[in-house]
């Protein structure tokens, strides 16, 4: 989506960019996932009864996406390929996009039209430390839209050119930003999905040791909680999702350079988070990534911190960019504004943050 777009809202719809090369591969590979999805689905053999068929071709759309651009072994060519063809729902949100101005972090600000409550979000993308991708920041529009709140994403330094510790200093250096525009960290929330939940958590993790206060609530989707090997998920769950095991390795290599770091250096399931900002947890049953979030979940309860992990039973990694197309979707959506509102707001405090059947641990409302 382009800089300081304006827009209403319209349904779903797709965008080619780039190369040609790229948007003709991109074309016939959706189109040879939608057959392959109708046939088997005519055969009685959906991969997952309870998808959709417009979610079964998008995961296994975006998957063999992902893997054509690792195969191309260039990062640069690959991160082209990736963004030749964005299919996106919800496709025109009524936000406006402004980038940050010289000498502010480098990032957008997504501004919603209509404004429905007075906290703030900084969100950290996904994209595994090293994508950024059209498709991305056309969630985050989605996501500032349906919230009702304004968003600062910051577009920080990736991987494998800039290799860990930039990630975490230039979260740190966005949320200074936003204390420096006189943003109330009661008022403040931390979000992000994927490795942008993992950028999410350490952030959190890494507040105290810069001497900065901690924001109303931390939120991660997918979070990415161990770069080293984690569950059967992990490999396990390959078949179902978007993203592949192999990708996380090659991941953590990236962010982890010639710097010699450990794993337990680089994953938020080796932080300490007693005393620290609440955090809220979503995740899908058949994301390659549960079996770590689960595990992470439980360690931060144990610590005694304040944690909540909502699982939905058979989804996929970052169900949430279906947007309104998906119950489950518009569900977790629902969730975000209420954990929101339950940290941010007095009145959402006395309501309290609603009990759910999606709830595999909880220690966040436990007072």
């Amino acid at each position: 989506m382009p800089k300081n777009a304006k827009s209403k809202s319209a349904k779903s719809k797709i965008i080619l960019q780039g190369r040609t090369s790229h948007k003709y591969r991109s074309l016939a590979t959706l189109a040879l996932t939608t057959l392959r999805v109708m046939a088997c689905r005519a055969a009685g053999r959906p991969l997952v009864p309870e998808w959709t068929i417009p979610f079964e071709i998008g995961n296994l759309f975006w998957r063999a996406q992902f893997n054509h651009a690792f195969a191309l072994g260039n990062i640069a060519e690959g991160r082209a390929y990736f963004d030749s063809l964005v299919a996106v729902v919800d496709a025109n949100p009524a936000v406006d996009i402004r980038p940050s101005r010289p000498g502010e972090p480098r990032g957008d600000w997504f501004i919603p039209h209509t404004r429905t409550g007075d906290a703030t979000l900084l969100y950290f993308h996904g994209g595994g430390y090293s994508f950024y991708a059209s498709v991305t920041r056309h969630f985050i529009a989605m996501l500032a839209h349906t919230l009702g709140l304004p968003i600062f994403a910051p577009d920080y330094r990736l991987t494998p050119e800039h290799p860990h510790p930039a990630q975490i200093e230039d979260a740190l250096a966005a949320y200074r930003f936003l204390l420096d525009q006189g943003i109330d960290p009661a008022r403040l929330v931390v979000c992000g999905d994927s490795a942008g939940g993992h950028l999410t958590l350490m952030t959190i993790a890494g507040l105290a040791e810069a001497g900065l206060p901690q924001p109303a609530i931390g939120i991660a989707l997918s979070p990415w909680t161990d770069v080293g090997r984690r569950g059967a998920s992990q490999f396990g769950n390959d078949r179902y999702d978007l993203v592949q095991g192999y990708m996380t390795l090659r991941f953590a290599e990236w962010l982890k350079g010639s710097g010699g770091f450990t794993d337990a250096e680089l994953s938020p399931i080796a932080r300490d988070f007693r005393g620290l900002a609440p955090l809220y947890l979503q995740a899908g049953g058949k994301e390659i990534l549960v079996d770590m979030i689960r595990d992470f979940a439980r360690t931060v309860q144990e610590q005694g911190a304040r944690v909540r992990l909502e699982v939905w039973e058979h989804m996929t990694h970052e169900f949430q960019a279906h947007g309104q197309e998906l119950p489950e979707s518009r569900e977790a959506f629902a969730r975000l504004g209420e954990a929101i509102r339950w940290a941010t707001e007095p009145a959402g405090r006395e309501r309290g943050f609603p009990p759910g059947p999606r709830i595999e641990v909880e220690t966040l409302c436990d007072d």
